[in-house]
């Protein structure tokens, strides 16, 4: 979809796409080569190391990307993130302050930085809107991680007050499609039934166990259309967003499941005929998380992909691993 007033991303811009083999990534480069983007920097974890500073100045002094996708982090469901929490915090603040100062200082022409819905306060009320923000306490479940993502948002807006850099954040709701994480120790929801269920059918068991009551409403969105979306805001002119001073956008569909209907779903496409038990000693998390996509949606921008349809594609990439 074209954006009223485009920016000067072309087919030749130098883009920086940070996080590149992860979900949303992938697809940002999926979606960006498919629109005929082709002149794309892109380094594995091994080739840049986004936590040491020093490494992510030279190479941005080296290559000097125009536009940057920002979708490096650590990210886990939750019992990843009641693990690890001194990980989810520090290496996610210091990845995004590392790009973002990085590309201010050698005038990056847009950057654009992915959060996440945990960003809003636990009770906020439903649909969360983007001035939710700050408004409450966080779930405590995951509030690492959102933490430094609220600390990426600030600085954005921080280094557009200050420096004018050109930032804008983008809060995907729960996501889900090919090169998505499938461990269960650190999968969220979506996959890890996916692999419970396809894992208990080739066993035959009788019955696969699901954490809590599966009563909490989740929206899920493909990644590929987050990365259409992403794409749409990068193409966006700054003066375009004249009316959303804060730069910050949910993206998502707008509808929510419970996760009981959502594990119903999945064991029907999986094709497992046994039961569920719900292990309601497991926590739930967030008692609901919907996002009010109105922002994006007055811009011209909608998700294409059916949650039933995005399921199917997703479990026959699984069956390819």
């Amino acid at each position: 979809m074209s954006a009223p007033h485009a920016s000067p991303l072309t087919p030749d811009s130098k883009i920086y796409v940070a996080g590149h083999r992860g979900l949303v990534g992938s697809a940002i480069v999926r979606g960006l080569q498919k629109k005929g983007y082709g002149n794309l920097i892109l380094r594995t974890s091994n080739e840049l190391d986004l936590c040491n500073q020093a490494a992510v100045d030279t190479f941005f002094a080296e290559e000097k990307p125009e536009f940057v996708f920002l979708a490096a982090a650590r990210v886990g469901g939750i019992q990843a993130n009641n693990t690890y929490p001194a990980d989810f915090i520090r290496d996610n603040i210091q990845i995004q302050t590392n790009v973002i100062d990085a590309a201010c200082q050698n005038k990056v022409r847009k950057l654009l930085f992915l959060g996440s819905s945990c960003i809003y306060p636990k009770m906020a009320p439903q649909p969360l809107k983007e001035e939710y923000l700050l408004t409450g306490p966080l779930e405590p479940t995951n509030e690492w991680y959102a933490i430094a993502k609220i600390a990426g948002i600030r600085m954005c807006q921080a280094y557009r007050q200050q420096y004018g850099f050109n930032a804008i954040c983008a809060m995907p709701t729960n996501l889900y499609g090919p090169n998505d994480n499938f461990d269960l120790e650190t999968s969220h929801v979506l996959p890890a039934m996916i692999r419970k269920f396809h894992e208990a059918k080739e066993r035959k068991d009788n019955q696969v166990v699901l954490w809590g009551t599966g009563s909490p409403r989740r929206e899920f969105l493909h990644v590929d259309d987050l990365a259409d979306a992403c794409l749409f805001l990068m193409t966006l002119d700054s003066s375009h967003l004249a009316s959303y001073p804060s730069r910050l956008f949910n993206i998502g569909v707008g509808k929510d499941v419970t996760i009981r209907e959502l594990a119903e779903l999945v064991r029907g496409i999986v094709g497992f005929e046994g039961g569920i038990i719900w292990d309601d000693s497991k926590p739930d998390g967030t008692p609901r998380k919907l996002m009010d996509v109105s922002r994006l949606h007055g811009l011209g921008w909608q998700a294409k992909t059916p949650l039933a349809g995005g399921i199917v594609d997703v479990y026959r990439w699984y069956c390819t691993l």
